[in-house]
C-alpha cells in the first residue's frame, strides 16, 4: 500500500515546528523508521509531516557534567559510535540489539522513545537509568522522567502539539554496574522478553539496584530490586526471586511467538543473569 496524501513541512526552528504541530493533524518526522511503515500500511493518516531533521539545535550529542544529552534528530548509529556514549555504558550494550545497522543509520533515539513500542530497547534503557526527556510545546517547555513518558502501547505523555527535543542520560558513576539482555526469534526482531539493569554499590555493599523489563507488558516495567541483591548475589541464588518478579510483571497476552508463561520464564532467567553480572561489575 501507499501512504494517504499528506502535506510536508520542514521548519527552520523548533518554535516553527511546534506551531505546525499546534495547527493540528500533524506528525513529527525524524528518522522515519517507525512512522513511514505506519503510513505505508495506512495505520496512520496525518494531514502534515513536520520534518525536524534539518534543525541543527536538535542534532547534537553533548556531555554536560554528569549527563549525556542526545538531541531529537540524532541518529541511533551516531550515538552507537560516538565516543561520548562510553560514559553511559548501558546505551552501548543495548544499541546493537535495536533493529539492524541500516535502520539505526536513519532511526533516532528520541524517535524510539516517542514511538513507545512495548518491545523497544531504548525506552527501557532510559527508564532504567532515570533519564529525563525534554519536551517543548505551545504551552512552553517541560521535562518528564523517562519512566513516566510511556503511558501505554504506542502512547506517551506528549500532547499532539508537543515535540520531544532531547533526552538526558546520567553518566556512569563510581561503583556502578550494568546489564542488558534480550531474546528474540532473530537478531533485529523485537524482543520476546528483555531486561536492562543498573546496580550501584558503595564500600562493597549494594546501595540500590534497578531493573527495567520490556517486551512483557504495554510499557517498560521498572522495579527497585535492591532487596533481591542484598539477599542473594549469585545467578543461581537470584533465580527464585526473579522468577517471582517475572510472574508479577509479565501481563502481555501470549501469541504465536510465545505464551505468557514462556515470556515469564525468559524474563526470570535473563533478570537473574544480568543482575549477577551487573553486581560483579559494580564491585570491580
Amino acid at each position: 500500500m501507499k501512504p494517504a496524501p499528506f502535506a510536508y513541512h520542514r521548519p527552520d526552528s523548533v518554535g516553527e515546528a511546534v506551531e505546525a504541530l499546534a495547527a493540528g493533524d500533524a506528525k513529527v518526522l525524524a528518522g522515519g523508521q517507525s512512522l513511514v511503515p505506519v503510513l505505508a500500511m495506512r495505520l496512520g493518516r496525518p494531514g502534515t509531516l513536520v520534518d525536524i531533521t534539518a534543525l541543527a539545535e536538535l542534532g547534537r550529542v553533548e556531555r554536560r557534567g554528569d549527563e549525556l544529552r542526545v538531541g531529537a534528530a540524532v541518529r541511533q548509529r551516531r550515538v552507537e559510535r560516538d565516543p561520548a556514549t562510553a560514559s553511559v555504558p548501558l546505551i552501548g550494550r543495548a544499541m546493537p540489539f535495536v533493529g539492524h545497522r541500516e535502520l539505526r543509520s536513519r532511526g533516532t533515539v528520541c524517535g524510539s522513545l516517542a514511538h513507545a513500542d512495548p518491545a523497544a530497547e531504548l525506552p527501557a534503557v532510559a527508564a532504567c537509568l532515570g533519564a529525563v526527556v525534554e519536551i517543548t510545546g505551545s504551552r512552553g517547555d517541560r521535562e518528564v522522567p523517562a519512566a513516566e513518558l510511556v503511558t501505554g502501547a504506542m502512547t506517551t505523555a506528549c500532547s499532539p502539539d508537543e515535540l520531544i527535543t532531547g533526552v538526558r542520560f546520567p553518566t556512569r558513576g563510581p561503583g556502578e554496574g550494568f546489564g542488558f539482555a534480550e531474546l528474540a526469534r532473530r537478531h533485529g526482531d523485537f524482543a520476546l522478553a528483555g531486561v536492562a539493569v543498573r546496580v550501584r554499590t558503595s564500600s562493597g555493599l549494594v546501595r540500590d539496584a534497578t531493573l527495567a523489563a520490556f517486551g512483557v507488558s504495554d510499557r517498560p516495567v521498572v522495579r527497585d530490586v535492591t532487596d533481591l541483591l542484598r539477599d542473594a548475589v549469585t545467578e543461581a541464588d537470584l533465580r527464585p526471586a526473579t522468577a517471582a518478579l517475572a510472574a508479577e510483571v509479565v501481563d502481555t497476552a501470549g501469541d504465536a511467538h510465545g505464551s505468557t508463561a514462556y515470556r515469564a520464564r525468559l524474563l526470570g532467567v535473563l533478570a537473574a543473569r544480568e543482575l549477577a553480572r551487573a553486581h560483579q561489575e559494580a564491585l570491580r
